[in-house]
């Protein structure tokens, strides 16, 4: 069983940060440490993952609708996600790498959009109740680098293209979500180089791999 988690034996883990963080760059790293340790690895994306998932992905990035429809989109396609991939890989041993989870819909919906912080955690625990990532990444930079970096990608999609102030009170959120919670979360400076970043969040999770490999 996962010393993290000790209710199942795989372990879960999510990439998260504001657009343009360099949050996609690191997620193979992450699976490569994984499996270089013997593990079986599962990679995912949210919204996404399923069939259905991956039409509401679609739904979400290229469609424009009101905050609260954009918040129970993402957890109808995240109840899907859960129940179809992430809880059953995780219950037979298999470790789930996950881009983004809740953490993002608190982030962008909540601290991004004013959704109730409440309202949004009522659904989490309707969706996912007792399931949380046992190490979340965040990859953390200042939304004016992180815009410079989107400024160069030629087709960017509804969240991307979203204000310098929406990102900062993105941003702002997921520092208060990690703070409140230091042992689940990994905060990395992500005006690194990659391969500086990806040396911190291998050695974190080499680190943690050890002590579950203690119990």
């Amino acid at each position: 069983m996962s010393a993290l988690n000790p209710y199942r034996p795989g372990l879960f883990i999510s990439l998260e940060g504001i657009d343009g963080a360099g949050k996609s760059t690191q997620l193979q790293a992450v699976v490569d440490v994984l499996r270089a340790a013997d593990r079986e690895v599962v990679l995912t994306r949210e919204p996404g993952g399923t069939e259905i998932g991956e039409k509401i992905r679609d739904l979400l990035l290229h469609q424009t609708m009101r905050p609260a429809t954009e918040a129970l989109l993402m957890f109808a396609a995240r109840q899907e996600h859960v129940l179809q991939v992430i809880e059953p890989a995780l219950l037979n041993g298999v470790d789930v790498v996950c881009d983004r989870f809740t953490a993002a819909t608190l982030a962008y919906q909540g601290g991004g959009k004013g959704i109730p912080t409440e309202r949004l955690d009522a659904l989490a625990r309707w969706v996912h109740p007792g399931l949380q990532p046992d190490v979340i990444v965040l990859i953390d930079v200042p939304p004016e680098v992180a815009a410079q970096r989107l400024a160069q990608t030629r087709q960017r999609d509804r969240f991307e293209q979203e204000s310098v102030d929406f990102f900062v009170r993105v941003r702002a959120n997921y520092l208060q979500q990690a703070a409140a919670a230091p042992g689940r979360w990994l905060v990395v400076d992500g005006t690194q180089t990659p391969d500086s970043v990806q040396k911190i969040i291998t050695e974190h999770l080499s680190n943690t791999l050890q002590v579950v490999e203690a119990k």
